[in-house]
């Protein structure tokens, strides 16, 4: 049996958070920028912006996102970064990536929310244009933040019609805060007619994926707690919903406790709509490269899964209709 070269196999990402995912030397660079100073050891500040192997919850998993947090405040800061993740990206062979960022969290010294759009669409530009990538951003609202500011940094967002910024997703506590506590803002969303991604069921509640499902949500991130709610992988298959798996950050947050706790089979089985994804490949020091080796190792994946999976990945993907025409032949050209 021929070794599989998971570098090589060219690959589609849907679920990556920009403040997660920043190399060490990108990390370093922003902090002289920002004068803040960091450990001079590259273990020692890897600690600090990568998760434990092993978290208590999600909440723990979150804080490692407080140390990059001041290292965001400026254009050139926001541009660097989404730069340097969809370069990550594209050297290890993704050919297209959605970024996800949260306005609110790089408005600490006065940006604005377009501001902070605009800097990381110029970031993913830089990238596209260098290595022939795709990259598109999301703008996340964070889940536990006050609704009225909430609200109006996501009007402020839909305002932006630059043709990177594609979509739309809520992030942050779930436990606290599902999709019931934030129906308002969800609506909000809904109403700009743009598309949107969503958190749920990465908290061990079935009952916010069902509410995530029935308010029309077609993409959830982590949908982890299907590999317990038969009944709710039934209406997820139903309706069509497109799940965001993260295998790595789930093993680190628990919300799957061991892999025999994460869904991929049970999804796979039921003819559910899967695509493999980072998370946060700092934080989770992961990349999809990483992660195809562990879903071979751990459920037997093969090339024509991940072919199977990419393809799912593209067509829900927030690329414009030809955008998906082209990267579905440069898929199939890479996987004949």
């Amino acid at each position: 049996m021929t070794a599989i070269d998971f570098h090589k196999l060219a690959k589609i990402e849907l679920h990556c958070h920009l403040d997660g995912s920043l190399s060490l030397s990108t990390i370093r660079h922003l902090a002289e920028l920002a004068q803040v100073d960091l450990p001079e050891d590259d273990e020692e500040l890897k600690q600090h912006v990568t998760a434990p192997v092993t978290c208590e919850s999600l909440l723990e998993y979150l804080e490692s996102f407080d140390y990059i947090r001041p290292l965001l405040q400026t254009n050139e800061a926001l541009t660097i970064a989404a730069y340097d993740v969809a370069k990550q990206a594209a050297l290890e062979n993704v050919i297209y990536i959605e970024v996800r960022f949260a306005p609110e969290l790089s408005m600490d010294k006065g940006l604005t929310v377009t501001e902070t759009i605009d800097a990381v669409c110029q970031g993913l530009r830089q990238a596209q244009e260098e290595f022939g990538i795709i990259a598109k951003a999301l703008v996340c609202g964070m889940r536990q933040s006050d609704q009225s500011l909430t609200a109006c940094i996501l009007d402020e967002a839909n305002q932006v019609r630059d043709s990177d910024f594609v979509g739309f997703d809520f992030a942050g506590d779930e436990l606290n805060y599902g999709p019931a506590a934030i129906k308002p803002l969800i609506e909000q969303v809904k109403s700009y007619n743009r598309p949107m991604t969503f958190h749920a069921g990465e908290c061990g509640c079935p009952a916010f994926l069902a509410e995530s499902i029935a308010m029309g949500i077609k993409r959830n991130g982590h949908a982890t707690i299907l590999a317990q709610e038969p009944e709710l992988l039934d209406e997820f298959v139903k309706n069509g919903v497109t799940g965001e798996l993260c295998l790595t950050s789930n093993l680190q947050t628990k919300a799957a406790v061991t892999v025999n706790d994460f869904p991929y089979l049970k999804m796979k089985a039921a003819g559910a709509n899967i695509t493999i994804n980072t998370d946060n490949r700092t934080v989770s020091d992961t990349n999809l490269t990483k992660e195809y080796e562990l879903y071979h190792k751990y459920f037997d994946s093969t090339v024509q899964d991940f072919y199977a999976h990419n393809k799912t990945a593209i067509e829900a993907s927030f690329a414009s209709d030809e955008e998906k025409e082209e990267l579905l032949a440069r898929l199939a050209k890479a996987y004949s």
